[in-house]
């Protein structure tokens, strides 16, 4: 069963983000385990933006109607969810993999700027709507969704976290939720900067 409920974009005034600090990894953990959204196989978690698993992933059925135009399997690779190109090459939909595995020490954070490129590029086609999935739609493919949200939607990491899990129930690892620490305490930094810089001109 989807969930297609209305979404809208949620962009803090500059002046309150300014104020935002990052929260310490244990908080973060506990908005995670928290968790408060549904566990369809795929659910709308943006508008056009669908987050899920491998079954949806592999349902052509689901996919067309939803209308799916482009897909990023964040589990790609032959030990993981081995669809590919090739798997959708009857349906118009455009594939990007990401061979990404679900542990505490892999290094995702080197996927976020193409995995978010991918999408937002997607996202801005005529009829674009982008389906995101790893094996459960809980941690890998949740991840990149969330950095996706922080790159070009401009939410920090606590926006993003709790926008998705009002839709969806999310839970990157440990390894993955600090490396979007990391990332939104970066991101962050570079905003007050340039709103220094901005406020000094």
């Amino acid at each position: 069963m989807t969930n297609l409920s209305t979404h809208s974009s949620h962009n803090p005034s500059p002046e309150r983000k300014n104020l935002y600090e990052t929260p310490a990894l244990s908080e973060l953990q506990r908005m995670v385990w928290a968790r408060g959204g549904s566990d369809n196989h795929v659910d709308q978690v943006w508008p056009n933006l669908y987050l899920g698993d491998a079954w949806a992933a592999r349902s052509k059925s689901i996919l067309q109607s939803i209308g799916i135009t482009h897909i990023l399997n964040a589990a790609d690779g032959p030990y993981n969810i081995n669809t590919g190109a090739r798997y959708y090459r009857d349906l118009p939909i455009q594939y990007y993999g990401v061979q990404a595995f679900d542990d505490n020490s892999f290094d995702i954070s080197v996927f976020f700027h193409e995995a978010a490129d991918f999408i937002h590029k997607a996202l801005n086609t005529v009829g674009g709507k982008v389906f995101v999935h790893c094996a459960m739609g809980l941690s890998r493919s949740a991840t990149l969704v969330l950095a996706y949200l922080m790159i070009h939607e401009n939410l920090t990491l606590v926006e993003a976290l709790k926008s998705v899990d009002s839709h969806r129930g999310i839970c990157p690892n440990t390894g993955f939720l600090s490396q979007l620490r990391a990332f939104d305490i970066k991101l962050n930094n570079e905003k007050k900067t340039a709103n220094t810089m901005a406020k000094g001109d």
